[in-house]
């Protein structure tokens, strides 16, 4: 489906609603309608099936409203999600060299994206590629009435996956009018973003409504040569003039990138081309729709629609293709300088001479990603009495993606490429051998059938407190994945050559869950009302690889009104999360074990060999045949020729843990207008799947743990020739456990403006994460690692989100006039401590304050919100353990303060 044809179907629609509208004899509808005449009043609370018009939830649950999405300007999910305190990193447009390939992904609680489960008005969003992640660019930020953020563990609600929680996305799917928007930002040294969306809305009749959305937007490139930050510490590979050796004489000799013949060796810096903030292009359309199809029965639906476009890194990096190796030269090639032809030995004709040179004639490495994403939902609820309702829903949806790769060439036609032009200097003629690559396609699918009964018992019976809340349900998920990978990948330079299964993988879910709510007590001293909560879920699981599974998940709550001013929460769920398809079934990828010196973004995973560096246990290098300190340069990239291999692994098992909540919320009568939330979690999961990257396994083995059973040691291997470190084997596999706790805190305080000052309401809003603890087990037999305000990949779960501070916080202030609300933001992330063993380095708080104006010009429906982001201009952190660019930008702010505006227009 083209662009053009997506934009002329929801102008035809948005034209037929506003000519309805202007046809029917009625009043103008609300700015936001939130009920349509007529239809069936359900009220759906996120954490919990039981729908009720009185309900409140047991679990702790924030909430980002569309007023404060508005406020910041939100073109994407992005955008407002980096702002959330409960949300770490995960993927998102600055993650280079991701196999997420220009996602935005949810990671709560630096738990892991596949640990956190994301809803689309209460059911799941459709995964791309092979985690269980989802890219919310999916999803349609504008059109978002709130975002719910449940914490701790939802799973015998949900289902799988719900382990850190759930981010539920809820739409406006009953918006009445015809709105535009037009969108964008832009910092002062580059990286625009902008858009345009339209939304029309109409009731149909007094029987339902609909709504249709159409989005473009578009973000711009930023290249790490436009932030200076990005280049203090430049990673240095051979030039494209080259570096050479006469191997019969040992004479050294090479070319500066300008052509200069030197005997000196040559470096360059290829980072400045290298993406740091990737491009994209964006459509999204959507439409929902609801409909009384008899005063007992309602059919609803949705169908979203996404296509995402962007330009970033491959796993292996965006260095340029490196010749390297002794070639044979012959005497006869024209094309060799006469400089050059002095330094040769040719014995028969031929010169052997050792190579290394950066390819740059073909440029920096990048990787386009096509991912086209749809869902589509119909449904039909009901009434089976006043007090009693069914819902029945089927939901399809396929993210689709093609990749491929430019800049790289093929391996093969080296031999003949040093005999076919000048490869002494720049500017060879590199189209012999220049290939772009299919890294291959991913198709994720997903099936889901729901059947849910829910009410309570007054029909049948009352408790003295009240009535029974229940619902029952049944659920049926099929999820499908199919990765085409291209084998013809080893041929390359710089690509992973892939092994391993070739069968589409797949797995089966059957369901049936309950869920209960007794109230206890009502109308008493002391207690307005008492009333427990339980859930169970009994869940069948089959996979296409591996044997079949049930388990069983449950949950127990309670919540005590004292009275209008004083509440309290709490909540005990056991949690499961069964392996995804690219933790159990994808093939083993291997790319050269010195990608992980030559690669910025994968240097961390490596440190270099304890026993060369002599920082390891004499002994135990001795019992593995390590070479002596000081014996090689285990950091030369030339001297580490072994393989990195990484992929899925059959035998991992499920994780299973629990989670406990605790919480009081105020809304004191006698201040009005305060309310506050203080809640507490505990998370605590084992079998945890995980990768042991090599950095930990030779800390673990020849520093921190140097036994000869130590079963990390197997996962770095040495030649058995010179010891010296040969492959490394971060495939996934069931770690030990993680834990974590700490306090949510919520805040939110509104009052008229004080002291005779101008305006009319001031709003101050708080929002916290606060880590008590955090640890992580790599293995039964190793010691918990402390990662409680660190940073680093030793405490990353997922090798995705790096900064696990123990504090982070979003606050603002609000003052409302009558044309003009102004905002002030800060936002706080806390002090971290470097994970790394023996580092005692640091990162200090960063805070970031943003300022948002939102205009209501005399024009009736007319609003312009502008704004300013990263006030002050804040620039990263750039310790010296950094993950790519000198810091950490799944965290940091990377691009700089930023201006902004939206206009937008309703009628």
């Amino acid at each position: 489906m083209s662009r053009t044809t997506i934009y002329l179907a929801v102008l035809a629609l948005a034209h037929g609603i506003a000519q309805a509208q202007q046809d029917a004899v009625q009043p103008a509808p609300p700015p936001v309608a939130d009920a349509v005449p007529g239809e069936m009043q359900q009220v759906a609370v996120t954490g919990t099936r039981i729908r009720s018009a009185k309900l409140t939830s047991t679990s702790p649950v924030s909430q980002f409203t569309d007023a404060d999405i508005a406020l910041t300007r939100a073109i994407t999910v992005e955008d407002f999600s980096v702002k959330l305190p409960q949300l770490a990193g995960g993927v998102n447009g600055t993650s280079a060299g991701s196999d997420g390939f220009g996602a935005q992904t949810l990671d709560l609680r630096n738990l892991g994206q596949s640990r956190t489960l994301v809803l689309i008005n209460g059911t799941r969003a459709i995964p791309f590629g092979f985690r269980n992640a989802v890219d919310v660019n999916f999803i349609p930020a504008p059109l978002l009435k709130r975002v719910d953020v449940l914490t701790g563990g939802a799973a015998a609600v949900y289902g799988a996956d719900a382990i850190a929680g759930v981010v539920n996305f809820v739409i406006n799917d009953k918006f009445q009018g015809l709105q535009t928007s037009a969108n964008y930002r832009r910092s002062a040294d580059g990286g625009a973003q902008k858009g345009v969306n339209l939304t029309g809305g109409m009731a149909l009749g007094d029987k339902g409504s609909i709504v249709g959305y159409l989005e473009v937007t578009e973000r711009d490139s930023v290249l790490a040569g436009e932030r200076a930050f990005a280049g203090l510490k430049p990673t240095l590979r051979p030039g494209t003039g080259g570096n050479f050796v006469d191997v019969a004489s040992g004479r050294a000799f090479s070319y500066t990138d300008a052509g200069q013949f030197t005997t000196a060796k040559q470096s360059t810096d290829f980072t400045p081309g290298y993406t740091l903030v990737q491009p994209l292009k964006r459509v999204n359309a959507s439409t929902f729709f609801s409909y009384e199809l008899s005063d007992a029965v309602e059919a609803y639906g949705r169908l979203m629609y996404s296509r995402v476009n962007t330009v970033g890194a491959p796993t292996t990096g965006q260095a340029p293709a490196l010749l390297s190796g002794v070639f044979a030269v012959n005497e006869s090639n024209t094309s060799i300088p006469a400089a050059v032809r002095n330094q040769l030995t040719f014995v028969g004709g031929v010169a052997r001479v050792q190579v290394d040179r950066s390819l740059g004639e073909l440029g920096v490495i990048t990787i386009d990603n096509e991912r086209d994403t749809y869902q589509a939902q119909v449904g039909a609820r009901g009434a089976v009495t006043g007090n009693i309702n069914w819902d029945f829903y089927v939901q399809s949806g396929r993210s689709a993606e093609s990749l491929v790769v430019h800049g790289d060439a093929l391996k093969s036609g080296a031999a003949a490429l040093v005999n076919r032009t000048n490869i002494f200097g720049p500017g060879a003629d590199l189209s012999s051998i220049a290939q772009d690559f299919d890294y291959g396609d991913r198709v994720r699918k997903q099936l889901v059938t729901a059947a849910t009964v829910s009410g309570d018992s007054s029909d049948a019976f009352k408790l003295p407190a009240g009535p029974v809340g229940f619902a029952v349900g049944i659920e049926a998920r099929r999820e499908t994945g199919d990765f085409a990978y291209n084998r013809a990948l080893a041929l390359s330079f710089n690509q992973a050559a892939v092994s391993g299964p070739t069968a589409p993988p797949s797995f089966r879910a059957k369901e049936i869950y309950g869920e209960v709510l007794v109230p206890i007590l009502a109308n008493k001293p002391l207690i307005q009302n008492l009333s427990l909560e339980g859930a169970v879920r009994r869940s069948f699981y089959s996979k296409s690889l591996g044997e079949d599974k049930a388990y069983t998940t449950d949950k127990v709550g309670a919540s005590w009104t004292v009275n209008d001013d004083l509440r309290f929460r709490a909540t005990k769920q056991s949690v499961i999360r069964e392996p995804n398809m690219g933790e159990y079934a994808n093939p083993v990828f291997s790319i050269p074990f010195n990608s992980l010196v030559t690669t910025a973004r994968l240097r961390p995973r490596y440190q270099g060999d304890p026993c060369a560096l002599g920082t390891g246990d004499a002994a135990q290098c001795k019992r593995f045949g390590a070479p002596a300190p000081g014996s090689y340069n285990s950091l030369d990239a030339a001297v580490l020729g072994g393989g990195y291999f990484f992929g899925g692994n059959p035998d991992i098992s499920a994780e299973k843990g629990d989670t406990r909540t605790l919480g009081i919320v105020l809304t004191p009568t006698f201040v009005k207008g305060l309310s506050l939330t203080v809640d507490y979690y505990s998370i605590k999961l084992k079998d945890a799947v995980g990768q042991v990257q090599p950095v930990d396994a030779l800390t673990s083995c020849y520093i921190t743990d140097p036994r000869a059973d130590n079963p990390l040691c197997q996962a770095v291997t040495r030649d058995p020739a010179t010891g010296r470190i040969k492959d490394a084997y971060p495939v996934d596999r069931n770690l030990a456990f993680i834990k974590q706790e700490g306090f949510d805190i919520d805040a939110s305080y509104k009052h008229n403006v004080p002291f005779g000052l101008p305006g009319k309401k001031l709003s101050w809003q708080y929002q916290a994460a606060v880590v008590k603890s955090y640890s992580i087990q790599k293995n039964p037999v190793l010691d918990p690692i402390d990662c409680k305000g660190s940073y680093g990949f030793r405490c990353s779960s997922d090798a995705v989100s790096l900064v696990a501070p123990a504090y982070r916080h979003r606050a603002s202030m609000a003052w409302d006039f009558d044309a003009v609300t102004a905002q002030l933001g800060w936002k706080r992330v806390g002090k971290v401590k470097d994970s790394t063993v023996g580092s005692t380095e640091s990162i200090g708080a960063q805070d970031y304050f943003d300022l948002n104006f939102s205009l209501r010009p005399s024009i009736a429906g007319l609003t312009v919100n502008v704004g300013i982001d990263n006030l002050f201009d804040k620039q990263p952190p750039m310790p010296a353990n950094a993950a790519i660019f000198n810091t950490y930008p799944d965290t940091y702010n990377v691009l700089g303060r930023s201006l902004g505006f939206t206009v937008t227009y309703k009628r």
